[in-house]
């Protein structure tokens, strides 16, 4: 893939961008079955490869420049905008809508947030893509006065992007490097975007994590199915569920399945993906991943796990090792922590694992391990 923001070195993100694709996934795959092979004779899968472009389902764009010249994209060294909105890994739908949100700004007088003066209101936009081409389109704004202004030109945004099914603003009125805050209005009538996934369309809901690559994910979760039914347990958990995608996709007649998610946005998508597929053997709770194993009164057969970069962390490795539990899948978008995880967990030995290259042109991926206690 080739991009010219990256030749021009405006944006160097993409850090392996030029690096012939199959060479990126060869050196992927290497990486994690070198830092895993102590904690298994592991029978490591093909990687899955994705699409080399056009493959993110979500753009996270800075607002810069002026009102009459807005930037949308990141911001550089000196805090001034800068315009990324041809992005070539972004999907096709966003790209095209971009050019559309930049004439949004002028035509309603969005001040760009200056970081350097801390003055101005809108911080971001936040443009996701639905594999059926659908969008939800999310300002962050500083304050609440932006509100009024975006709802007031949303007739005329809907009919440039018709294919914007949720539009919201959040509020984010601090002066750090946070991208939302907690308060979101929703202007449209749908406040939730289908994410169809095979036979399941999950509902994503703002302020709800979902895979940013929406082949790939497609994947993941049928190769943790996969490996699930092979177990057969009778009871799962789904630890960090977010919008619920492991624990809907592992459902089965009989199988009692428990999702467990700090954000509520999530937790409310994934109960609403679950009634309307008729699964009410899938429940889902709102909180704190380990403090609801350590208060468990019984453990599962099986429990997933998707944690954040950190990984599952002390608490929780030492909860599982002492659990019973005698299959774990553990999904990584960062296997040095899944890594140090194992190593906390010395009971379990990982028995099939498989890189999913979820984030192409970069050096991150996904990793995915079926363990078994010894």
């Amino acid at each position: 893939m080739d991009c010219s923001y990256f030749d021009a070195g405006v944006c160097r993100s993409c850090t392996l961008m030029g690096v012939p694709y199959a060479e990126q996934l060869l050196g992927k795959d290497r990486l994690a079955r070198e830092l895993l092979a102590p904690y298994g004779d592991a029978a490591w899968l093909t990687p899955v490869a994705s699409a080399e472009a056009g493959y993110r389902n979500k753009a996270k764009m800075v607002v810069g420049g002026t009102v009459g010249a807005p930037t949308i994209g990141i911001l550089d060294e000196a805090g001034r905008g800068v315009d990324l909105r041809e992005c070539g890994i972004c999907a096709p739908g966003i790209r095209a809508a971009l050019p559309v949100l930049a004439r949004f700004v002028t035509r309603q007088r969005l001040e760009p947030y200056r970081v350097p003066e801390r003055r101005g209101e809108l911080k971001y936009v936040l443009v996701t893509e639905s594999p059926d081409g659908e969008l939800m389109v999310r300002f962050v704004a500083r304050s609440e006065e932006t509100v009024g202004r975006i709802r007031s030109g949303l007739g005329w945004l809907l009919a440039e992007l018709p294919s914007a099914r949720v539009v919201t603003v959040n509020i984010q009125p601090e002066h750090k490097a946070v991208v939302e805050g907690e308060r979101e209005v929703v202007l449209t009538r749908e406040s939730s975007l289908p994410m169809r996934l095979g036979a399941i369309s999950l509902r994503l809901r703002p302020q709800s994590f979902f895979q940013t690559n929406t082949a790939v994910a497609t994947e993941l979760y049928g190769q943790v199915a996969s490996w699930v039914d092979e177990v057969a347990p009778a009871s799962v958990w789904d630890l960090y569920c977010g919008v619920g995608g492991f624990a809907l996709h592992v459902a089965a007649p009989g199988r009692r399945v428990v999702g467990v998610e700090t954000s509520r946005e999530a937790v409310r998508s994934a109960r609403s993906t679950a009634a309307a597929a008729g699964l009410p053997q899938v429940a889902f709770r709102a909180g704190d991943a380990t403090a609801f194993a350590l208060s468990a009164a019984s453990a599962p057969d099986l429990v997933i796990v998707n944690p954040p970069r950190r990984g599952i962390g002390a608490e929780l490795s030492g909860w599982l090792e002492g659990s019973g539990v005698r299959s774990v899948v553990y999904s990584s978008c960062n296997p040095k922590s899944l890594a140090h995880d194992l190593a906390r967990i010395p009971s379990y030995r990982i028995q099939a694992g498989r890189v999913l290259d979820m984030f192409p042109q970069t050096g991150h991926m996904e990793v995915a391990v079926l363990l078994e206690r010894c």
